[in-house]
């Protein structure tokens, strides 16, 4: 092989040592995942691959992009549906050629075959990892966002939905008519009660349509719910091209990630699914306690080490907790603040958690971006650290570095680092946040229009006094300069 050729399923014989087994059977199309990114295809595609080969079963995949880009797809099927899995760690790198991916769509272009695959009896699963915005979720009540202008266009055209909502609640539909058992919906976005959530905003999508089809959803439709955990960096040039070196054959659609994973799920599939459980993931009756203490200790230290090294100027997470202060206010953080807001079961040591969360952040080797982690704020603090907040206020307990976070985010939200480099705001509300940001002439004011902002911070938690003085606190001290404010916050009593 040579550098020019792309890889292809003609390439595998060559590429044994790459694969994660020499046997293989090429599986019909079982599961239709939505938000074929990086995770997905890092992750639970893996275990699936890795499930099929252990117990067998038509588990093949069809992903599908939903932003309307056919760059990915085509990126994908020109490599017949390979790509390759770079995991670097501290024992080196390794590289894995995953082949559970059939097909890959691009939504509106391949709509007909979507939904030709969604009323499919073979389809069982449908699974997600769209992100937080990608469940047009209306924050204060749960259901659909009805005031969404895409969400509208949905209930008015069913047969044109682009949304997730839209899409699941039209192949349900379709199902229900054709007397087509229903496929089960597995959420696999980090989002609290992430299958709850999901049916709830579908379930109100179809009452708007049909009161009759919601009943049917509620009764006939799965939607366990999940807690995932890997860190996968978005690809780089760099990566490409060790995967050149590594393979002799290029790869468009490599992905890069750490050698650690978990999946939790939670066992509820009426329509069967692969043996998962066989290559470690864990099938459980309540994913709850394992998805708050990864949303709260790992979720939202990841998103304070974003928006403060976002201002102090280090790129990468590694980078970060290679600074010695703040490293000490992220332990001190899932030490004081957070672990105790966590009930999980006794086999569950959170202490042990943190400090293993720690050195996956320090891994140098995966260059995991702190621009990447700052995307989307308005939508994962709320479930990351606004939610602990809360629970410290309830118990009366102080929450110091929660409030550095959110007040970071609120610094970050002007656009410019501590050094004056300008950086891209990535968030659904961004010109409105933004807005708000730069237009407070003081750290009152800021503290005052962003408690005011209602998608993001419920009037019972916007009202906490206690809440209002800590976000001023860590606001002053912030203008103070931000390494200044990490190292007197890392040592707080």
């Amino acid at each position: 092989m040579t550098s020019e050729s792309t890889l292809s399923r003609t390439h595998l014989d060559a590429l044994r040592a790459h694969l994660l087994s020499p046997k293989w059977h090429e599986p019909e199309i079982g599961i239709v995942h939505l938000g074929i990114g990086n995770f997905h295809r890092a992750h639970q595609a893996l275990y699936t691959e890795e499930a099929m080969l252990a117990r067998g079963g038509d588990w093949g995949i069809c992903g599908v992009t939903l932003q309307g880009d056919v760059t990915k797809r085509d990126a994908l099927m020109a490599q017949d549906g390979l790509y390759s899995v770079v995991e670097r760690g501290p024992g080196g790198v390794r590289v894995t050629v995953a082949r559970a991916l059939r097909e890959v769509l691009a939504m509106p272009f391949d709509r007909a075959r979507l939904f030709e695959l969604l009323a499919n009896p073979r389809v069982r699963i449908v699974s997600l990892t769209v992100t937080e915005k990608g469940y047009c979720r209306d924050a204060q009540t749960g259901d659909v966002d009805f005031a969404n202008e895409r969400v509208v266009h949905d209930l008015l055209r069913l047969a044109e939905a682009a949304t997730v909502p839209g899409i699941l609640t039209a192949a349900l539909k379709a199902r229900r008519e054709a007397g087509t058992p229903p496929f089960t919906v597995l959420s696999c976005d980090n989002l609290s009660h992430n299958g709850a959530a999901l049916k709830q905003v579908v379930r109100s999508f179809a009452a708007k349509l049909d009161a009759s089809l919601a009943g049917w959803i509620d009764e006939q439709v799965a939607f366990p719910s999940t807690m995932v955990d890997r860190i996968v960096p978005a690809t780089t040039d760099a990566d490409r091209a060790a995967i050149r070196s590594a393979l002799g054959v290029s790869d468009e659609a490599p992905v890069p990630c750490e050698p650690f994973r978990q999946w939790v799920i939670e066992d509820r599939f009426p329509a069967g699914r692969p043996a998962w459980e066989a290559v470690g993931a864990q099938l459980v009756e309540d994913v709850a306690p394992f998805e708050i203490a990864k949303l709260r200790m790992l979720n939202a230290t990841h998103s304070t080490l974003a928006y403060l090294s976002m201002l102090a100027g280090f790129e990468t997470i590694s980078d970060a907790v290679s600074h010695a202060p703040l490293r000490t206010l992220i332990h001190a953080m899932m030490t004081r603040e957070i672990a105790p807001t966590l009930d999980v079961p006794a086999s569950f040591d959170l202490l042990a958690y943190r400090d293993a969360l720690l050195e996956r952040y320090a891994n140098p080797a995966l260059k995991h971006r702190c621009a990447q982690i700052a995307m989307d704020g308005s939508q994962k603090l709320p479930p990351r650290i606004l939610s602990t907040i809360g629970a410290r206020l309830g118990d009366g307990e102080p929450f110091e570095r929660l409030a550095l976070a959110i007040a970071s985010w609120f610094v970050f939200l002007r656009g410019r680092a501590e050094s004056g480099e300008r950086y891209v705001i990535s968030d659904p509300l961004a010109d409105r946040l933004a807005q708000i940001a730069t237009n407070a002439d003081d750290a009152e004011q800021l503290v005052d229009a962003m408690l005011g902002f209602r998608e993001v911070f419920p009037e019972s938690l916007a009202d906490a006094p206690a809440l209002r003085a800590a976000l001023l606190r860590a606001l002053r001290a912030l203008e103070g300069g931000v390494r200044s404010a990490i190292a007197a916050y890392a040592t707080l009593d």
